[in-house]
């Protein structure tokens, strides 16, 4: 099972750099390119940030693909 995220897709959608988020969220940019990779899983405080900061729900940003395995 695999976290899958549309950050990137959101980012783009906003015009955002990886670096704005990431000054937004108050985290690293490495942070976000490692989400952005499915290298990391984010606290749940994180995931709810970077929702808040696109106006959607944690669950439009972040899924569990049953079938990839990690």
């Amino acid at each position: 099972m695999a976290l899958i995220t549309k950050m990137r897709e959101y980012r783009a959608k906003n015009n955002m750099t990886q670096d704005e988020l990431a000054i937004l969220v108050g985290v690293r940019r490495e942070t976000i390119i490692n989400l952005e990779k499915g290298r990391y899983n984010p606290s749940l405080k994180l995931a709810m940030d970077i929702a808040g900061i696109f106006s959607c729900t944690v669950e439009d940003l972040f899924y569990f693909d049953e079938e990839v395995k990690e």
